[in-house]
Parts: C-alpha cells; sequence; structure tokens
C-alpha cells in the first residue's frame, strides 16, 4: 500500500476538535467533582418575607439567631459575649464595619433588640437586617 505523494503545497483546511473536547470534559468532570468542596456549609434559620429590601455587601459580622435561640457568629454557634468581643475587634480595624443580622421568624423581637444592642454597644454604627424576597 503505497501513500501518495504529491508536489501541491496547500494549506491544511481541517482542524481536529476530539483533543479540545476530551479536555473540555475532563475539566468540567473536576469542576462537578470540586465544587461541593467550595459550597459554604449554611444553618437552617427561616427569614421572614418582605417585598422591599436592598442588597447587603458581605460584612464581618454576620450573625444568626436560630429558632431554638442560639447564636451564630460568622458560622460558628458562640455566646453573647464572644459576639461583643469580636464586634468589638471589627470596629477597632475598621469603624464603618457592618453588621448582618439573621434571626429566625419565631426569634421573640426583644432577641432580636439585645442582640442590636449588644453589637451597637460597641460601636458598630451600621447593621442590615436580613429577609426572604416575596
Amino acid at each position: 500500500m503505497a501513500s501518495k505523494i504529491t508536489d501541491t503545497d496547500e494549506a491544511i483546511a481541517e482542524i481536529n476538535v476530539v483533543p479540545l473536547v476530551d479536555i473540555i470534559l475532563v475539566v468540567l468532570i473536576i469542576f462537578m467533582v470540586t465544587a461541593p468542596m467550595f459550597v459554604k456549609p449554611t444553618i437552617n434559620v427561616n427569614l421572614p418575607k418582605a417585598a422591599s429590601g436592598d442588597q447587603t455587601a458581605p460584612s464581618k459580622l454576620n450573625i444568626a439567631l436560630t429558632a431554638d435561640g442560639r447564636i451564630n457568629l460568622n458560622g460558628s454557634f458562640v455566646e453573647e459575649a464572644t459576639v461583643h468581643q469580636v464586634a468589638a475587634e471589627e470596629v477597632s480595624k475598621n469603624p464603618d464595619v457592618q453588621a448582618i443580622i439573621s434571626a429566625d421568624k419565631d426569634v421573640p423581637h426583644g432577641r432580636v433588640v439585645g442582640l442590636l444592642d449588644v453589637v451597637k454597644g460597641v460601636g458598630v454604627k451600621k447593621f442590615a437586617i436580613s429577609i426572604e424576597k416575596k
């Protein structure tokens, strides 16, 4: 079986896309396997619904009150004294720090006000209350 030998200098007009597809599929599989590792664990807070609300910037003080009365600060359950201490540290680093408060809709109003009093007592001037859009 002999091959043809031509003397014409023609450009190669074909592109083999099989290696490109293989690489993209491998990258997709890697992304699908590693994506769950980057998802932050959350706590279950049943936020109250409201029609009005604005987007807030991420904050160093993310405080959540669960229905059973526990306080979650930046992803870990803490006591109120720890909230006071961490808020004071954040205010010393950045006087314009904003506290984002997420409270379950079954949490008594007085408990939320008490937590607001703690963060405002150390100098936090800005705070936001998380809601779920209607």
